[in-house]
């Protein structure tokens, strides 16, 4: 089944949590802090896989969750880093984060990755906190939570020449004739309810792919019809055959239409190359059209070359000159580096909110983060917790707003009490 759309939910792993601990041997009666960092926890990564042309795998899986990293041990052993997980996805996937409607990739050749949540940092061990006053810190932290996203991924198929045409125009019939693609073909209206992609070979070391867009029809580009969920797909092409049906009770009213939608949906669309295929010239009634079709369109500024799709007339011609016309375009810039989705705005920031009399909700992603980091029943890690506040000036925010000795304080999922 042809699936070009689907929303999951990503979650990266936690880093492992450092551990207080002190170095415990015969004969070594004062051996220090030894306790280890904990390890990273996995990220989630996205990754274009050869041969995949549907998000079908999305339909039964929807929840994708990286390994956490493991916690650090004795003698300053570090805990083991988690693996990456990799996301595999189709050329010409777009990637979403659904709540915020964002676009965070862009995934287009063989290989290439988008990293969408970076795996937790693991906390430090106690080992990290030991100064020349203070040779046995009881301070560590936990590992960093993990980044967790609803995502959106929309599949834009690539293809260097796009069909299109109202429905029974015969796309499908001429992308079997020219490729190795084997469509659903009949003689009714939307026998082709999904995109189709088919490689043809133009000689030994050449071929190019093309892509049968399902027929389009008035109303298209406001979702009518199959609207939308195919609209797009003609978006990657770079020159159009637009096949108009010699049968039609009027060829040139469809192919207006057909440019007009287009346009409607992206402008740039309608800015696009496109080869006039007039079809079925073998049947008689379309072969006597011909003259007044042809010179109709050339009136207009139009090129159109007649072909029969299923006798296979002029089809091969017809693909030469797309293919000629392709040559013509700018090759595509290529990007040195891959897509890695970075965060924008400052972690620092912070929200205070008056939620109950007396009660006080703080929101932010590094006091929520450093919350979540804090071994709360070590004295010295709420010592240092409270230096967090100091450094992000929260306590000042909170005294202006008129905090007062046995306030509750909520951040996350802790909830603290206030105390000058």
């Amino acid at each position: 089944m042809f699936i070009d759309q689907a929303e999951i939910y990503v979650s990266s792993g936690k880093g492992g949590d450092g551990i207080v601990h002190f170095r415990r041997e015969k004969y070594v009666p004062r051996g220090g802090p030894d306790g280890g960092d904990g390890g990273k926890g996995g990220d989630i990564v996205f990754q274009v896989k050869e041969h995949l042309n549907t998000l079908a795998t999305f339909r039964h899986k929807r929840r994708f969750l990286a390994k956490n990293g493991e916690r650090g041990g004795r003698n300053n052993r570090y805990g083991k880093s988690a693996d990456d997980l990799i996301i595999h996805v189709p050329a010409g996937t777009l990637i979403y984060d659904t709540d915020t409607d964002e676009l965070l990739g862009d995934l287009t050749e063989e290989g290439q990755q988008l990293i969408v949540c970076e795996g937790g940092r693991g906390g430090r061990g106690n080992t990290h906190f030991k100064n020349s006053r203070h040779q046995t810190p009881r301070t560590a932290e936990k590992g960093e939570p993990p980044v967790e996203k609803n995502i959106r991924l929309e599949l834009k198929l690539i293809a260097d020449i796009g069909l299109v045409g109202v429905p029974n125009a015969g796309k499908s019939t001429l992308l079997a004739a020219l490729t190795n693609a084997q469509p659903k073909i009949g003689a009714y209206p939307f026998t082709t309810l999904i995109p189709n992609l088919g490689v043809a070979k133009i000689d030994e070391f050449e071929s190019v792919v093309l892509a049968d867009i399902p027929g389009l029809i008035e109303g298209a580009s406001e979702g009518v019809g199959l609207g939308h969920e195919f609209l797009r797909h003609v978006q990657r092409t770079r020159v159009l055959i637009h096949l108009l049906d010699g049968m039609a009770e009027d060829p040139i009213a469809d192919f207006s239409q057909i440019n007009t939608e287009l346009s409607l949906f992206d402008p740039k669309l309608g800015e696009k190359i496109q080869i006039i295929a007039f079809n079925k010239m073998d049947q008689p009634p379309v072969a006597e059209r011909w003259e007044e079709i042809k010179t109709t369109l050339e009136e207009r500024g139009h090129q159109v070359m007649a072909i029969s799709a299923l006798a296979r007339t002029d089809i091969r011609k017809l693909l030469l000159k797309a293919v000629e016309e392709l040559s013509n375009l700018p090759a595509i810039e290529e990007t040195e580096e891959m897509p890695v989705y970075r965060v924008e705005t400052d972690p620092n920031e912070f929200e205070i909110h008056r939620i109950n009399d007396g009660d006080w909700q703080i929101s932010g992603q590094a006091i929520e983060r450093a919350a979540a980091m804090t071994y709360w029943g070590h004295y010295g890690s709420i010592r240092r917790f409270q230096k967090v506040m100091q450094a992000l000036k929260i306590d000042v925010a909170l005294r202006e707003k008129g905090i007062k000795e046995g306030d509750t304080v909520l951040i996350g999922e802790y909830e603290l009490e206030w105390q000058e």
